[in-house]
C-alpha cells in the first residue's frame, strides 16, 4: 500500500484528492496537514466523507510526513518548495498541484508568481505532470509539478497539431478562449467569487496576462520542438466546476487535406482519459463532471481552413487532483487508471 499525506487538505482540491483517494485500492491514507484545523475530524468539516475518511486535521509538525511514501500539496504557491528538500531527504516523492515546479525558467515564475524559487535544483529534476505528455519521465520521478487546469486543456487540445514533426497550423497564433468554474479561484471568501457577484454574471480576466501563460506556452514549445505563439483569455461563468475550452487554429495551405478527426482520434487511442467525441460534437462540462475525462471535438466551419477544437474537463479532477492521482499511479508502478474511473455525474 502507498502511504499518502497530504499537505493543505481543506480547499477545494484537497477534498477531491481525499475523495479520490479513499477509494483508492492501493492508498493509506497517512496525514493531513491543516494548523488551523489541528484536531479536527475531516468528516466534520467534510461531512461528505464520514464514513471513508477516519483521519483528522494535524499541525505540519505532528503530521510525520517524513513517514510517507508521497506527499502531495495541495496548498498557495511556494510552499512545496519550501518542504520539498527534506521531503526528498527522506525518500519521499512529491506531487504539487501549485507553480512550485511548473516552470522551469526561475525568473519567469519570479515574474508571474511574485517571490523568489527556493530552490532551482530541485525544480531542474522536476517532471511536469502531464501524463499523455511525460508518461515515460512521470515513471521515473520524485518530484512532480502539476499542470494547471486552463493548461491541461488548452496543452491536450492543441498536442495533436504541434506533434507531428513539421507544423500542421499557422503556430504563431494560436487562440484559446476558455472558461471556468469559480471553483477554479480556490476555497477562500474572496469578492469576486460571492454568491451575488459570480451568480448571472459572464466576464473575461486576465486579458493583459494570466500566470497560466507562461505555463502553456512552455508546455506547447516542448511538444512542438519549437516556438508557438499563443493568445490566452480566461473567463469566469456561474458555475461551480468545470472548464470549457475553445482552441482556434489555421491550417496551413499544405495541411488543407489532412483527416484532422482521425488525426486526434490515432493520437488519443492509448490515452484512458482523453476522449475524442464524433465529428461535429459538442461536448459539455457536465459530461466529465467529478471524473478524470477529459473530452475533445472537432470542427471545420464551412470546410475552411480554421479549426475549432472544444475541450470539456473538470477544473477539479483531470485540471488537479485527478491528474495528481494518475501521476502518482505511473509513479509507483500501478495501472494508470487505478481509483479514477469515476462516472461523470449528471445532472
Amino acid at each position: 500500500m502507498i502511504k499518502v499525506g497530504i499537505v493543505g487538505g481543506t480547499g477545494y482540491t484537497g477534498v477531491e484528492l481525499l475523495r479520490l483517494l479513499a477509494a483508492h485500492p492501493q492508498v493509506t491514507l497517512n496525514s493531513i496537514t491543516s494548523r488551523k484545523e489541528d484536531g479536527m475530524p475531516v468528516a466534520e468539516m467534510f461531512p461528505s466523507l464520514r464514513g471513508h475518511v477516519s483521519l483528522a486535521f494535524s499541525a505540519p509538525e505532528k503530521a510525520r510526513l517524513d513517514q510517507c511514501d508521497v506527499v502531495f500539496f495541495a496548498t498557495p504557491h511556494g510552499v512545496a518548495m519550501a518542504q520539498a528538500r527534506e521531503l526528498l531527504a527522506a525518500g519521499v516523492k512529491v506531487i504539487d498541484l501549485a507553480a512550485d515546479f511548473r516552470l522551469k525558467d526561475t525568473a519567469v515564475f519570479e515574474q508571474w508568481y511574485g517571490m523568489p524559487h527556493s530552490c532551482p535544483d530541485i525544480l531542474a529534476e522536476a517532471v511536469y505532470g502531464l501524463p499523455e505528455v511525460n508518461r515515460d519521465a512521470i515513471r521515473k520521478a520524485r518530484v512532480i509539478g502539476l499542470p494547471g487546469c486552463y493548461p491541461t486543456s488548452m496543452q491536450l487540445g492543441f498536442k495533436p497539431l504541434l506533434s507531428q514533426g513539421k507544423p500542421l497550423v499557422n503556430e504563431s497564433s494560436l487562440i484559446a478562449d476558455c472558461k471556468s468554474g469559480v471553483s477554479g479561484a480556490g476555497r477562500k471568501a474572496e469578492v469576486h467569487a460571492l454568491l451575488a457577484e459570480a451568480s448571472d454574471n459572464f466576464k473575461a480576466y486576465g486579458v493583459p496576462g494570466h500566470r497560466h501563460l507562461p505555463e502553456t506556452v512552455q508546455g506547447l514549445q516542448a511538444i512542438a520542438g519549437r516556438p508557438v505563439g499563443l493568445t490566452f483569455v480566461p473567463h469566469l461563468v456561474p458555475m461551480i466546476r468545470g472548464i470549457h475550452s475553445t482552441l482556434y487554429a489555421t491550417l496551413l495551405p499544405e495541411a488543407r487535406g489532412i483527416d484532422v478527426q482521425s488525426l486526434f482520434e490515432q493520437h488519443y487511442a492509448n490515452d484512458p482519459f482523453v476522449d475524442v467525441l464524433p465529428a461535429g460534437s459538442h461536448p459539455e462540462t457536465r459530461s466529465v463532471r467529478a471524473s478524470n475525462m477529459l473530452r475533445i471535438a472537432l470542427h471545420r466551419p464551412g470546410g475552411g481552413d480554421l479549426l475549432v477544437i472544444l475541450v470539456v474537463e473538470d477544473n477539479l479532477v483531470k485540471g488537479a487532483a485527478g491528474q495528481g492521482v494518475q501521476c502518482m499511479n505511473l509513479m509507483f508502478g500501478l495501472e494508470e487508471t487505478i481509483g479514477l474511473r469515476q462516472v461523470p455525474i449528471l445532472p
